[in-house]
Order: C-alpha cells, then sequence, then structure tokens
C-alpha cells in the first residue's frame, strides 16, 4: 500500500527557511515521480517542483529559493524553502506517480508570517 506522509511545516517569519520531508512507503522512490504542489486559502492548487528520472523543475514562482531534493536510502523527498514570503502560505502536498497511478500526502500547513 502506498503511503505518503509530510511533514516538517510550521510559522515562520519573512525571509525565513524551513524543510518539507515527504516519507514514502509502499514503492521506493527512486522509481517514481515526485512532485510538490502547495494550495492557499481560496486558490486553485499549484504545482511547485518535481525529481525523477535525474531532472529537477520548478515553478517559476520559487525558481532560485526552493530546491527538491530526495534520500534514496530513506525513502523520503524533501522540500527546502528559504528566502520564504507571504505568499508562500499554503497546504503543501507531496505526490507520486508510481505504475501509472498517482498517489497523494495529507498535507503539511506553512505559514509565512510576522
Amino acid at each position: 500500500q502506498v503511503q505518503l506522509v509530510e511533514s516538517g511545516g510550521g510559522l515562520v517569519q519573512p525571509g525565513g527557511s524551513l524543510r518539507l520531508s515527504c516519507a514514502a512507503s509502499g514503492f521506493t522512490i527512486s522509481t517514481g515521480v515526485m512532485k510538490w504542489y502547495r494550495q492557499a486559502p481560496q486558490k486553485a492548487r499549484e504545482w511547485v517542483a518535481t525529481t525523477g528520472g535525474g531532472f529537477t523543475f520548478y515553478a517559476d514562482s520559487v525558481k532560485g529559493r526552493f530546491t527538491i531534493s530526495r534520500d534514496n536510502t530513506k525513502n523520503t523527498v524533501f522540500l527546502q524553502m528559504n528566502r520564504l514570503k507571504p505568499e508562500d502560505t499554503a497546504v503543501y502536498s507531496c505526490t507520486a506517480a508510481v505504475l501509472g497511478n498517482n498517489y497523494w500526502g495529507q498535507g503539511t500547513q506553512v505559514t509565512v508570517s510576522s
């Protein structure tokens, strides 16, 4: 059974940093395409970053500030978020594309506020 569990969210001041984790079980992350999405209140879900097959991609809104990475030994994907802005406030979720199916975690709240 595929399961994704995010953690690491919280309240941070503008300009601060957070590192989100997405612990996977039921499959090996090295075999899948992993993505982070976010959804702010009353806004559509927004794609943030992708890693898989040796490549990484980022949304323009986070490029240069966020870094997606993976630790295959821990079967975990990370999202390092630096220079955070109030507009980064959202629920962040990781997803996995495995054998033609998409799986989602429950999400973790990130709030950027002074």
